[in-house]
Parts: structure tokens; sequence; C-alpha cells
């Protein structure tokens, strides 16, 4: 083997590791993302109890993320950015909760922020969720109800007023 072609050996190999190298810090890397509105605390700032009515809220915010559940009269501007590392789950940091709460006027009665204090971690317990109740087999869910099904005395006393 001659000093050239050893040469143009060992800068392929070096280049194969440089890559391979790369590849793997690459993985490691953080990645950041954002989800939901985004938020401006200058205009945050601006909206004011007794002063905003919804119109002027989504006027300076925009639409909310998402309102109320139960009640149309509380709005939610939700924030929140995250990072991870690699194929890790990403986890929040920074989180930012705006409730604007109207009257039925539809002015803004009050503006709550949270932050990351209400984040709750979850961790499962294995495969399945812990319910309430007792434990049954296989075979006793299967054949459980074999003979309670019209039985005798088995449907009691009826709420039904057009039935005996």
């Amino acid at each position: 083997m001659t000093s050239q072609s050893a040469m143009t050996l060992r800068a392929r190999v070096a280049l194969v590791g440089l890559v391979a190298g790369s590849l793997a810090v690459a993985g490691c890397t953080q990645v950041r993302g954002h989800q939901g509105y985004i938020a401006d605390s200058f205009l945050m700032e601006a909206v004011q109890p007794g002063v905003d009515n919804r119109q002027s809220v989504e006027a300076t915010l925009g639409r909310p993320t998402f309102s109320g559940q139960f009640d149309e009269n509380t709005w939610y501007y939700v924030s929140r950015d995250t990072r991870q590392f690699g194929f890790s789950s990403p986890r929040p940091n920074n989180q930012l909760v705006m409730r604007v709460q109207f009257d039925e006027a539809g002015n803004v009665q009050t503006v709550d922020r949270t932050g990351l204090e209400l984040v709750a971690s979850i961790s499962p317990e294995g495969d399945k969720t812990p319910t309430l109740g007792r434990e049954r087999s296989f075979f006793e869910e299967l054949f459980g109800n074999i003979g309670a099904v019209g039985a005798p005395g088995a449907n009691g006393p009826s709420n039904d007023r057009t039935r005996p």
C-alpha cells in the first residue's frame, strides 16, 4: 500500500467518523416549541376590569384560545413554551394562562394570570389505570351474569307507573 492511498483511506475514515459524530450530537440537541397564544405582555396589561368589554378585549388580544365550557362569560388565553432533548417528552419551560371574566353586560369583571405553578406532572401507573370496585377474573366477567338475567324476583319493584 502506498502512502498516497493510506492517506486517502485515513481521510475517508476521518470524514465518516466526523459525519457519524455530528449525527449523534444532533440527536441530543435541545428542541424548543411553542403552543397556543403568542403572549404580548404590553397588550395583556392593557386589559383592565371595569374599563374594557368583550369587543375591546377581542380587538386588543384577538379571539381567546378557548372560552369556558359551562360559562360563556369566561375567556382563556393560553401560551406555553416547551423544550425537549432528543426523543424525550417535551417539558414545559414557560406557561401563561390569562383568564378574563365578563359580567352579564359584557364588561370585564376580573383578569387573572397564572404560570407554571399550576402545571401538574402526572406519572401513569403501569399499563392500566387503577379503578375502584372489585377485582374480577376473565371467567367471572364472561360468565358472571348467567342465571341473573330473567331470574324470578331479579327485577324487583318497578319505578315505571305504566308497568305493574
